[in-house]
């Protein structure tokens, strides 16, 4: 017997498929969400999820940044900025202080 094909919405699924949506990705769908196009044209975001009976496509809310250029800039200005050492020399080659593999 073949597996019927269903597509639902998050907002309907069952306590059952929940509690399966929840065995599967329990740390989250977030990495797991794809992209599906429509023959419509249009698209939405979803995760499977498989019964015994049933191959599910699960329609899921997803948030898109549409202007990344919104990032506050003072959260790249704000990074640390390290200094080399004034007693770091490239060319210094400090062997007498590194153990042996075998010890």
């Amino acid at each position: 017997m073949e597996k019927l094909n269903k597509v639902i919405n998050y907002q309907n699924l069952t306590s059952d498929l929940i509690e399966l949506l929840n065995k599967k990705y329990p740390d989250g769908y977030q990495n797991h969400v794809i992209k599906v196009n429509t023959p419509k044209k249009d698209s939405f975001y979803g995760v499977t999820l498989d019964t015994p009976d049933t191959s599910y496509l699960i329609k899921v809310p997803v948030k898109i940044d549409s202007n990344p250029e919104e990032f506050e800039e003072k959260e790249f200005e704000e990074e640390e900025t390290i200094t080399p050492d004034e007693n770091y020399s490239e060319n210094s080659e400090d062997f007498e202080n590194i153990p042996d593999e075998e010890s």
